[in-house]
């Protein structure tokens, strides 16, 4: 455990529930279902009928040049750094810029350039495709595009490691935080999956619902894709102090491992070891967790193994802890998903909501835990922990306390 504090100053994010941390966090509270029928024309003879879309992306100031060379997750990521940039009251100087930095996380990088290379192949003949699908295409571009809009000049990297990545982004900006490489990070996570080369692959894993998202309901037949991007200001204690800066909350610490298994089959070992690891390096003990932003991915074997991990870790207190998922409400957001995880457990706190897992149906025998199931319930929330269980076993979680000075 370092003895240096991380705080949150700020908040981004934009998904199928909304275009800010605002309007998300309202959504979540009140159980609403951003999954809605693909509207794209293209998509329509796919299996998986629906997906969290976002139906306009926020006017932020660009000029056509500045995004000429953005795929679509980059821009989004541009969008929630903004919001958060802007909460947080922080503007880079000359003086200030090197100090601050940013990184990203994605899964699986530019998926709108992939599709539009394609198309002007082999749909339409081209010679070449477009002079800048390899920097739209990068899965460090977001970071890099985050890095010049808000003119940062300190760390700037991105991370991909499947759906825990925006978690594992996290992690990296606390450790730059702590070992004094930079005052400011900006970090997150984005994803722009929903184009038809992308869904047809997730198609062929045969994880997807038809339908709708049910997180530990017995009835669950998959996950439910989404898009989006959500990001938070993270400085140390000292710099936000300094600058009068309103702390939203502090990040405690992270937990790593790695399951060393399947690459998509989840073990229990590897969610359990990075409970534990995020637990110690907050210095926190299992009793005091509020809530738990669970993975829930409403896939047969994820909750089932991530209820026992849980347990494993909880013992016979987990029965009493809040859990639920709200990917229920924004979809699996892939690189994304635990970023807009980080909005629900920051305003649990400041609010003491535990947003709820909708479209929960019936009990499972196998996920037998307190999944705050259709409806938000009031409750003090002073510390939380996000989970994020990846294909590859890469497992990251983070915790979240009440700010005390």
């Amino acid at each position: 455990m370092s003895s240096k504090r991380i705080v949150i100053t700020g908040l981004g994010g934009l998904c199928g529930l909304g275009n800010n941390p605002g309007e998300i966090w309202d959504a979540m509270k009140n159980g609403v279902n951003g999954v809605t029928a693909l509207r794209q024309e293209s998509l329509r003879d796919l299996k998986v009928g629906s997906a969290g879309q976002i139906t306009e992306i926020p006017d932020i100031g660009l000029e056509s040049k500045d995004t000429i060379t953005m795929d679509r997750f980059a821009l989004l990521c541009v969008v929630a750094a903004r919001q958060a940039f802007d909460q947080a009251g922080l503007q880079a100087s000359d003086a200030s810029a090197s100090r601050m930095g940013a990184v990203i996380g994605t899964a699986i990088c530019g998926c709108e350039a992939v599709e539009d290379g394609y198309q002007m192949l082999l749909v339409k003949g081209k010679k070449r495709t477009s002079v800048f699908t390899v920097p739209r295409i990068m899965p460090g571009a977001p970071a890099a595009q985050v890095s010049m809009v808000l003119g940062l000049r300190g760390p700037v990297f991105g991370v991909s490691s499947a759906c825990s990545s925006a978690n594992h982004a996290f992690i990296s900006a606390l450790d730059q935080l702590r070992c004094g490489r930079a005052d400011v990070m900006v970090a997150g996570g984005t994803e722009a999956p929903l184009t038809y080369g992308s869904l047809r692959a997730w198609e062929s894993l045969r994880v997807l619902s038809k339908d709708l998202c049910r997180p530990f309901s017995a009835n669950r037949n998959g996950l439910v894709l989404g898009e989006g991007a959500g990001v938070a200001v993270l400085e140390t204690l000292e710099h936000a102090s300094a600058r009068g800066a309103n702390i939203l909350c502090e990040l405690a610490g992270g937990g790593l491992s790695a399951d060393a298994g399947d690459i998509v089959s989840p073990t229990l070992e590897g969610p359990v070891a990075a409970i534990r690891a995020c637990l110690q390096d907050a210095g926190l003990n299992p009793g005091q967790i509020d809530y738990i932003n669970a993975h829930g991915t409403a896939t047969k074997a994820n909750d089932k193994t991530e209820t026992e991990a849980i347990k494993t870790v909880f013992g016979s207190r987990a029965t009493n802890v809040a859990v639920s998922s709200t990917k229920s409400m924004h979809a699996h957001c892939l690189g994304a998903s635990a970023a807009l995880e980080v909005i629900a457990c920051v305003n649990a706190i400041r609010e003491g909501v535990v947003p709820p897992t909708i479209n929960y149906d019936e009990a499972d025998p196998e996920c037998n835990l307190d999944y705050t199931p259709n409806k938000a319930i009031e409750r003090r929330v002073d510390t939380t922990i996000s989970n994020s269980f990846a294909f590859g076993g890469t497992n990251a979680v983070i915790a979240m306390k009440r700010f005390v000075a």
